[in-house]
């Protein structure tokens, strides 16, 4: 880190810490109660309080060892345990015993990613990037799977929500290859591809128009079609770190001819 852990414990970043945790247990309940839509809204907050919290902590100089390994736990469960009991509920558990090594390996790869990640930080090593997908994005994709697909089964509930129509009649197709999408999502948070961080971001300096622009978009997006952009979005984030290693693959092979 930039600096040496406090140690102690600072309850406002760990409130946010608890929010999260929370809202994974509650989308585990959702899920085994077979409201999915409810669990994957609860993941949404779970996201929400992932980044705020360590943001809060960093703004107020008040980061410490407690705070890292109670986010880890937190994430284990809202970004692991809560995706994957959610889409074993909803797709996986017709598989039998294949369709829950899938939801065991996912769980296993996010608690392996999530210790890279601690001891990375203990160490004092700094990444301009995740090494890994993060377990936020891979569970932010499920998730959002999840809230596009309900849309889709419910024609009632749809009407409720502006839709893109090219996306959601590949619904289906995303459904029958969920199982192979979780097990690449798994393979993916325990790889070393890099991601980009958006921790690096500095919302306080001048930014360009461009950007401004760009925001005001994507909000008036999220707004007119909320679960199909935020599929959409986790989808290229995942896609970035694949692109991003092909290229520079390709640009070495390329050196040597």
């Amino acid at each position: 880190m930039s600096e040496k852990m406090k140690k102690g414990i600072y309850i406002l970043p760990s409130l946010l810490t608890c929010g999260n945790m929370s809202c994974g247990y509650l989308s585990i309940l959702s899920s085994i109660d077979g409201d999915f839509t409810k669990s994957a809204w609860f993941l949404v907050l779970a996201v929400a309080f992932d980044m705020t919290d360590g943001r809060v902590a960093r703004l107020t100089k008040t980061t410490s060892e407690f705070g890292v390994q109670l986010d880890s736990l937190s994430d284990l469960v809202s970004f692991g345990l809560a995706p994957s009991v959610m889409m074993y509920q909803l797709v996986l558990s017709s598989m039998g015993k294949v369709g829950m090594a899938i939801a065991i390996l996912f769980v296993l790869c996010s608690a392996l990613r999530l210790a890279k990640f601690n001891v990375h930080a203990q160490n004092d090593v700094v990444h301009s990037s995740f090494m890994g997908l993060p377990t936020p994005a891979s569970a932010g994709l499920l998730l959002s799977f999840v809230l596009s697909y309900e849309l889709f089964a419910d024609p009632g509930q749809s009407l409720s929500f502006k839709t893109i129509p090219i996306l959601m009649k590949s619904m289906p197709l995303f459904f029958k290859t969920m199982p192979v999408v979780m097990v690449i999502l798994s393979l993916l948070m325990v790889s070393s591809i890099p991601y980009y961080s958006f921790k690096k971001m500095n919302l306080s300096k001048p930014k360009t128009f461009r950007l401004l622009v760009l925001v005001v978009l994507l909000l008036f997006l999220m707004i007119t079609f909320p679960q199909n952009i935020i599929f959409i979005l986790f989808s290229l984030y995942i896609f970035s770190g694949l692109v991003g290693i092909g290229v520079k693959y390709y640009s070495a092979y390329k050196k040597r001819i």
